[in-house]
């Protein structure tokens, strides 16, 4: 049987000629997101592990994109602005999309998009539970945690377990009153909460492909 898009990607990001669920492999990483919530935290425990002075692995490769506290005078969401900013200049970051300038572009998600950092076959990791709406685009992308982005920060690489697939399909036409969010909804209705834990979601079937990609990144956010 033939590899899933997931592990088509997967392997290809391990130098491997083909991977199997359940395997653990190292994936060279293209894209880095992170924000004003867990910027800051994954600053610290790279400057723990790597060093006060020690350089991320690629500055092209590292988004920043604070769209959470930005308008909050609470001093300590604010001091969250200030560590991302002071990072960025230490480090040179070229992609960093700072809140009250004219380079701000909103929420984090549509911003990589349009930004063109959302490319069909990468590995995108993100510091945010929804960073698979990246998925949308043909990608593999999924949230972790600060110590994960730390050590990318520092290496470009991420110790990975291969996940299962689940496949879904929908077939024929879309009616007009039913969306993608009506959709997505019915598949949690479906396995619940926890069905996709660990798991990566494939969307196939007629009717995906006449969604726009609006709606595969809605489909693809929850």
């Amino acid at each position: 049987m033939g590899m899933t898009i997931t592990e088509k990607i997967l392997a290809r990001h391990g130098n491997r000629r083909e991977v199997s669920p359940g395997e653990n492999i190292w994936v060279n990483v293209d894209v880095l997101l992170t924000h004003d919530v867990c910027g800051p935290g994954t600053i610290g425990i790279f400057k723990k592990e790597f060093g006060p002075h020690a350089k991320v692995w690629d500055r092209e490769k590292v988004v920043i994109l604070p769209d959470h506290y930005i308008f909050t005078q609470d001093p300590h969401a604010r001091r969250n602005l200030e560590i991302l900013r002071e990072f960025v200049k230490e480090q040179g970051l070229p992609h960093f999309f700072d809140a009250g300038t004219e380079r701000y572009r909103g929420v984090c998600h549509v911003a990589l998009a349009e930004e063109g950092f959302t490319i069909p076959g990468q590995v995108l990791f993100g510091t945010d539970s929804h960073t698979c709406t990246a998925g949308a685009f043909g990608e593999f992308a999924t949230g972790i945690g600060n110590t994960d982005a730390a050590f990318i920060l520092g290496t470009g690489k991420l110790w990975v377990k291969v996940p299962e697939t689940m496949h879904f399909i929908f077939e024929g036409e879309i009616p007009w009153y039913i969306m993608a969010k009506d959709m997505i909804l019915r598949i949690l209705g479906d396995i619940g909460v926890e069905g996709a834990s660990y798991r990566a979601m494939e969307f196939d079937g007629e009717a995906i492909f006449s969604l726009s990609i609006e709606e595969r990144m809605t489909l693809c956010n929850m």
